[in-house]
């Protein structure tokens, strides 16, 4: 079952430093909400690493990733790459010691709202799933990752996450979706046999979850946070297991708002069927470009150019063309306008890609968003230039402002603007 979080006893220690305004609760009339994304790889190769590197507010890694939130003051917020405890302390101490704790004048990013559910990354499946002669480790788990939990995800909100209501679908198996592209052994004449009956029985579609989440930001207007982080098209072989397994993970998302296509879905409750709401928005890395890079492109095109879904207005930064420019490598053959760019990866094999999105859905009108991503030349450049480890992440935060009831669009939005890097709020 889901674990959800209300942190309770955070937003009374908040209330009490004058931190957290008195007024929690959601304001009268539907408000412009700001949305966040954000692989902050926050991860650590053992079990309970993230705990002790959280455990003080020292971590150069974590007090960037906290900058950056706390810079664009999102109101809700899904993070990628946070490693799941089952007791929550390392959101806790997240949290207390980075979100909120006093810091360079920075105001604090307060969200009295989180979730947090088990992960498949790191769970054993008992088979040699990536076929290299034994049984264990990271690439034979159920998700990739060395230990159960790894590279999990939370989502932080200032409103209300009805969490009765909410659904995972962790456990649903890959060889169960219609069409599903099973990955084929090229060392025999049989067609998708990369996996034996025996191991899709119970290999699941999601290498991490898929989370249907309603946040009921007024009264009168739910919206369900649509979230899921797939595999990376890459590690593998010929077979393409993860390239194929992406593709399907971010296809599960064009099923499950499709009446006539989401029948054969069941979540972790048992609960069959689809979408069933209003308002959405589907945020995550997702892994995929829709031109560039090793993933199979049809996927997030067609989710993109879903009918119900407004994909038209694409975050940006001016400091992902100045990165593409001064990298070059891959990014110098490839065709995808380079201010889309989320992401940072290796010049040498796969350049800087646009993986991280934030499709809301129609009706819901778009007043602005950018990605995270200033010139070398700005003052918080120090927060994402560099590698080897990067500042925060390989990934940057993607943010968009919305206007629920579709008309309204507070003063100073502009989504035309040249360098959106630097959000006002």
């Amino acid at each position: 079952m889901p674990r959800a979080v209300y942190n309770g006893a955070l937003a009374i220690l908040l209330l009490a430093a004058g931190i957290l305004p008195a007024a929690a609760s959601p304001p009268r009339g539907i408000p412009q909400l700001r949305i966040a994304t954000f692989n902050c790889s926050l991860n650590r190769p053992d079990e309970g690493g993230l705990v002790r590197s959280l455990s003080t507010p020292d971590d150069v890694q974590a007090r960037a990733v906290a900058e950056i939130i706390r810079r664009v003051q999102p109101d809700i917020l899904l993070l990628q790459e946070f490693d799941y405890d089952a007791r929550g302390e390392a959101l806790r101490l997240f949290q207390t010691n980075y979100l909120v704790a006093e810091a360079d004048g920075l105001k604090p990013a307060w969200f009295p709202y989180s979730f947090v559910a088990p992960s498949n990354t790191g769970v054993p499946s008992g088979f040699d799933l990536d076929h290299d002669g034994r049984i264990g480790g990271g690439g034979d788990a159920l998700g990739f990752g060395e230990f159960p939990g790894q590279y999990g995800m939370v989502v932080l909100s200032r409103f209300r996450i009805d969490t009765t209501a909410a659904r995972t679908f962790r456990k649903f198996l890959w060889r169960d979706m219609p069409g599903a592209l099973l990955p084929d052994d090229p060392a025999t004449p049989a067609p998708n046999d990369w996996y034996t009956p025996e191991m899709l029985a119970v290999l699941p579609l999601s290498s991490k979850s898929h989370w249907d989440l309603p946040v009921i930001v007024d009264p009168k207007f739910t919206l369900h946070l649509l979230a899921s982080h797939p595999t990376p098209p890459a590690f593998d072989g010929p077979e393409d297991r993860n390239g194929r397994r992406n593709h399907d993970e971010v296809r599960f998302w064009s099923d499950y708002l499709a009446p006539k296509k989401s029948h054969y879905l069941r979540d972790d409750a048992g609960h069959a069927g689809g979408f069933a709401g209003k308002a959405f928005v589907i945020m995550g890395d997702q892994n995929s470009d829709p031109v560039d890079g090793g993933s199979l492109h049809d996927a997030i095109d067609a989710l993109i150019r879903d009918a119900r879904i407004d994909g038209s207005f694409v975050p940006r930064s001016a400091g992902a063309v100045e990165a593409s420019a001064v990298q070059d490598g891959a990014n110098a053959s490839q065709t995808g306008d380079p201010q889309f760019d989320t992401a940072d990866f290796n010049d040498r094999v796969a350049g800087n890609l646009r993986v991280d999105y934030l499709l809301p859905s129609k009706g819901m009108r778009v007043c602005g968003g950018g990605v995270f991503w200033p010139r070398q030349s700005d003052p918080t450049a120090k927060l994402v230039w560099g590698d080897k480890p990067p500042p925060s992440s390989d990934h940057r935060l993607v943010w968009i402002d919305v206007s629920a009831d579709g008309a309204r669009c507070l003063p100073g939005n502009d989504p035309t603007a040249s360098d959106p890097s630097h959000p006002g709020h």
